[in-house]
């Protein structure tokens, strides 16, 4: 066997080169080595069909298949979005603020929450901030420091004070409340000294 082998490659060598045939070796090699790595891209996924001529016995016992209806589903509403209470019947002479509303329910984080939004809304009013979506309170209320020092006190705690119940999950009480409303009545009055000078 080895002599068989022996004496066809020494034929085969007096045909074609040595470094020929090296050559050519490596290059199968590498198409083989190609053709492995990637396999499933170069053969076809499904083989063409033919198409014969169908023909259907129906049974006379067989029921027919009905179309299922397609099911429409609702989207659930976002697990963020908060549904505001309703305006209350307030008492003649005597508007409550949505803050108010919350606080008298003893929803005291919401409170607060609307308060700054009610201070953020008299700084935007006055022509200090200009919310932008993404902003944060503690940024709006650095930008209102730097363009109104005379709000920056006032102004940082009521956002600190917010951050430690809305992000801090501190439990909110009245005394919070109390602080945020005089936090927020100051704002609003130094912002209506602020205009008038």
């Amino acid at each position: 066997m080895t002599r068989f082998i022996d004496e066809l490659a020494a034929s085969l060598f007096d045909v074609i080169p040595a470094q020929y045939v090296l050559l050519i070796l490596l290059v199968l090699g590498g198409l083989t080595a190609a053709l492995w790595y990637w396999y499933p891209s170069w053969v076809p996924r499904r083989l063409p069909r033919l198409r014969l001529p169908r023909w259907r016995l129906r049974w006379p016992w067989r029921r027919q298949r009905r179309p299922r209806k397609a099911k429409i589903e609702k989207e659930p509403a976002p697990a963020y979005a908060e549904k505001k209470p309703d305006r209350p019947a307030t008492v003649p002479g005597v508007a409550l603020s949505l803050a108010d509303r919350l606080a008298a329910e003893g929803r005291y984080a919401e409170a607060i929450r609307e308060r700054l939004r009610e201070t953020v809304g008299a700084l935007t009013a006055a022509g200090v901030v200009d919310p932008e979506p993404g902003e944060t309170a503690a940024e709006l209320a650095w930008i209102a420091s730097i363009r109104r020092p005379a709000v920056a006190v006032a102004l940082g705690g009521a956002t600190e004070l917010f951050s430690e119940v809305w992000y801090g999950d501190r439990p909110a009480g009245r005394d919070q409340d109390e602080r945020m409303r005089s936090m927020s009545g100051e704002v609003q009055a130094r912002l209506q000294g602020g205009r008038l000078s």
